[in-house]
């Protein structure tokens, strides 16, 4: 497939790299690519260019980005650009404020997720969560020893969220598809929940399973 990756940072670097690991064709969208001038030197199979430029190349997006800056990045891109792909949605609604005993500050609430605004505002946008419950180093090929671990996600297009699925078996994981967009509730604080045994324990490697 080809894929756009909008961000710049460490999640859009290793999942941009996972993609070409396996096949797909990549351009990265960035606001400065000179903060890409590592992953360009490693990758030189792909692409950067603009938001929009990423977007319009892409038949699915990746939005990569701090989530406080996760509107500007999808106007940047151009509402045009994702009509109709597949949106997975890699944020989280992190505050800029420090965490409180390891538990980070979110700025939403439990009525409204990030994904929801988002999907709101881009409404012919196809989101799909994925990728906001785990760090980056372990977002592709994750190896554990209680075996795959479970990546959580949720949507309103079923087609979407079956591309979704189709790339994390790629990537190592095993899918828990939670349904609607309403979903992304429960799923983003997951990420405040991944990240106390960081702050408490300076853990950073580990995933969550689902039994059944």
């Amino acid at each position: 497939m080809k894929i756009g990756v909008l961000g710049s940072g460490d999640v859009a670097k290793t999942l941009a790299s996972g993609f070409l690991k396996h096949g797909h064709n990549v351009t990265m969208g960035t606001r400065d690519a000179a903060k890409l001038s590592d992953w360009t030197a490693q990758n030189q199979a792909g692409r950067v260019g603009s938001f929009a430029e990423a977007a319009q190349f892409g038949e699915l997006i990746v939005l990569a980005v701090k989530g406080t800056a996760a509107a500007d990045a999808l106007r940047a891109a151009g509402e045009a650009n994702l009509a109709g792909k597949p949106v997975i949605d890699a944020t989280n609604p992190i505050a800029d404020a420090p965490p409180v005993n390891g538990v980070l500050r979110f700025f939403t609430d439990l009525d409204e997720s990030l994904m929801e605004r988002l999907q709101s505002e881009f409404a012919d946008a196809r989101f799909v969560k994925a990728f906001n419950s785990v760090g980056s180093s372990c977002m592709v090929s994750p190896q554990f020893a209680g075996g795959k671990p479970t990546m959580f996600i949720c949507g309103n297009d079923d087609p979407a969220k079956k591309a979704v699925a189709a790339i994390l078996d790629q990537f190592g994981w095993e899918t828990a598809d939670m349904g609607k967009v309403e979903a992304a509730r429960a799923i983003e604080p997951l990420c405040m929940l991944w990240c106390i045994p960081g702050f408490i324990n300076n853990d950073w490697v580990h995933a969550f399973k689902l039994l059944k």
